[in-house]
């Protein structure tokens, strides 16, 4: 470099060296800056080329792992339902469902029967004279409310 700046002293002047020093800073300068954006471009390439590769992989694994899921999982799912349909009927058979059914028809017939008991004895009730009922004394009979007489739009005389 002591060389290089030597000839350039000879061969440019005293004078003219600082100017011509700047003028050679400044090129270098837009050199770094150009080259520093052409390696920013090309390393954002490569990125997006290894993302790629990379979402590709992913994906691939993504779609294997579900056709594996499903596949085992199916078979499974199935036997599930099978045992708890199996296990519904054996609680159905333990528990009587059919005989719950009979008794809840034993029910409702006495029921009926009862209904029918009770509407032949009322119009004998309704026979009997007013006497049969208890008296309430008067300071215990409930109080009536009084009505208030309103008018209706378009009756009134």
């Amino acid at each position: 470099m002591i060389v290089v700046g030597v000839v350039a002293l000879l061969v440019i002047g005293p004078k003219e060296l600082p100017g011509v020093i700047r003028a050679v800073g400044r090129s270098i300068a837009k050199l770094r800056t150009m080259a520093g954006e052409f390696r920013g471009q090309f390393d954002e390439a490569m990125r997006e080329a290894e993302l790629h590769d990379v979402k590709k992989s992913f994906d691939d694994i993504k779609d294997t792992a579900t056709g594996l899921a499903t596949s085992t999982l199916d078979p499974l799912r199935d036997q599930f339902k099978d045992s708890i349909d199996t296990i519904k009927g054996q609680v159905a058979d333990a528990t009587g469902v059919s005989a719950a059914s009979e008794t809840l028809g034993a029910i409702e017939a006495d029921a009926k029967a009862l209904e029918a008991e009770v509407k032949a004895e009322l119009p004998v009730a309704a026979a009997e004279p007013a006497e049969a009922l208890p008296e309430i004394p008067a300071e215990e009979a409930p109080v009536k409310p009084k009505r208030s007489k309103k008018t209706v739009s378009g009756d009134a005389a």
